[in-house]
């Protein structure tokens, strides 16, 4: 559990230098719910979280896929800001397949086996590019 922290927290140290400001205010102001609501519902990302390190990774997904929260998560049924918790957006579903994935692909390939000047994990970044959708690697491969 320890070393899975670690690792996301590598990721997130990463991410979060990259991202730490282009996040636009109101975005920024829902990540900052976070703390008022306390992280709730997580089923991939470790239950004894920081805020602080899951606003960092939820940072990384706007920036490594170029969205706002409002791509995973649903409007409260009070219309004030974000519904973290609820599992109403099939994407936020998705994005924990995504999670399970890049974590299986790092500690399969690169956590036993530290490859000296080349790449240590994967992130999100790597194959998202900024994007949503990853078509540009299905256009490469076409050419």
């Amino acid at each position: 559990m320890k070393r899975n922290l670690l690792i996301f927290a590598s990721l997130v140290a990463f991410l979060f230098t990259a991202v730490a400001f282009t996040a636009d205010k109101s975005e920024e102001e829902l990540l900052n719910s976070i703390d008022m609501q306390g992280p709730k519902n997580l089923k991939v990302l470790p239950q004894d979280i920081d805020s602080e390190t899951l606003k960092g990774i939820m940072r990384s997904f706007n920036s490594a896929l170029g969205v706002k929260c409002g791509h995973c998560h649903v409007p409260a049924a009070d219309g004030q800001g974000m519904d973290f918790a609820s599992d109403d957006n099939i994407k936020k579903e998705i994005a924990r397949g995504m999670l399970l994935m890049t974590k299986e692909i790092n500690e399969k390939y690169f956590g036993a086996h530290p490859h000296e000047g080349m790449v240590k994990q994967i992130s999100c970044m790597t194959c998202h590019k900024g994007q949503k959708e990853v078509d540009h690697y299905t256009k490469e491969i076409e050419k």
